[in-house]
């Protein structure tokens, strides 16, 4: 069964980029434009994975990740943040929120699949 990959990003790019990357090996991705959206979609589909951004409308990364972090449910699904924010304070924030990894854009799309692989096998 494919595993399915859900990608917070406000950027349409981004989004595209990252689902093409990862289509490409076989993984099914469910897109959200923001937190919010993110939020709605994870109880319909089964999201085994997580990769979001953290600037967005609505409902911010930070916010996201802590929200799932707090359910019970989905608090066990790897998470990736994958942001333009570099400096070590967001990076220490995203993975106290609970994040398993923090990619920094522009990224190598050789390095997301990686980073993905470490948590579906």
């Amino acid at each position: 069964m494919k595993k399915v990959v859900l990608v917070a990003d406000d950027s349409p790019s981004i989004r595209k980029f990252v689902a093409f990357a990862l289509s490409a090996k076989g993984f099914d991705i469910i897109p959200a434009s923001d937190g919010m959206e993110a939020l709605e979609k994870i109880p319909a589909c089964k999201i085994d994975l997580i990769i979001t951004d953290l600037n967005m409308p609505n409902l911010d990364g930070f916010e996201l990740i802590k929200t799932i972090r707090n359910n019970n449910e989905y608090k066990e699904t790897p998470i990736i943040i994958l942001s333009s924010l570099s400096g070590s304070d967001e990076i220490s924030k995203g993975l106290e929120c609970g994040a398993n990894s923090y990619l920094i854009k522009p990224f190598d799309p050789k390095r997301i699949i990686y980073e993905v692989s470490k948590y579906l096998n």
